[in-house]
């Protein structure tokens, strides 16, 4: 009998079937360790952290990573184990909400795509078009955002 060595193996995709990988696009690393208080990162069910409200929320049967010591924690792509972002706090995590908020403004109110409105960003922001994703920004980048889109809607509201 022949042991398969480790190395052999396929490892599995953290993807949908039928689902292709977009181009450009850039894993999120898949958390262990807080980047806050060294705590241990855990995959936890959403109902552990949003309770009886997990089904008004969309959220049934997913999932999100968790650091057992500070709560600080992130989200998974709908269906995966995928992180949406890298783990915030939730001072971080509420920036990161507003920002989405003003951005969506944005994009919606100007007529662009949500795809276009990214490499807008990615452009005005001077980052890869793989690194534009809010879910992966800190405080300052979040507040770079809402100043951008911010001026745009008040140009478009003079105009």
């Amino acid at each position: 009998m022949e042991l398969q060595s480790t190395f052999t193996k396929k490892r599995p995709r953290n993807r949908l079937p039928g689902r292709k990988r977009r181009r450009g696009w850039t894993q999120m690393k898949i958390p262990t360790i807080c980047r806050y208080c060294v705590g241990v990162i855990r995959l936890v069910p959403a109902r552990k952290i949003y309770g009886a409200s997990t089904d008004r929320l969309g959220l049934a049967g997913e999932n999100i990573y968790l650091c057992q010591n500070c709560n600080a924690r992130v989200g998974c792509h709908k269906g995966t184990n995928r992180p949406l972002g890298n783990v915030a706090n939730e001072v971080l995590r509420l920036k990161r909400r507003e920002t989405h908020q003003v951005f969506d403004q944005y994009w919606q109110s100007s007529g662009l795509s949500r795809t276009k409105a990214y490499k807008w960003l990615a452009g005005q922001m001077n980052l890869p078009e793989k690194n534009a994703h809010i879910g992966g920004f800190e405080m300052d980048q979040c507040q770079q955002v809402i100043d951008l889109c911010e001026k745009e809607l008040n140009r478009e509201a003079v105009a």
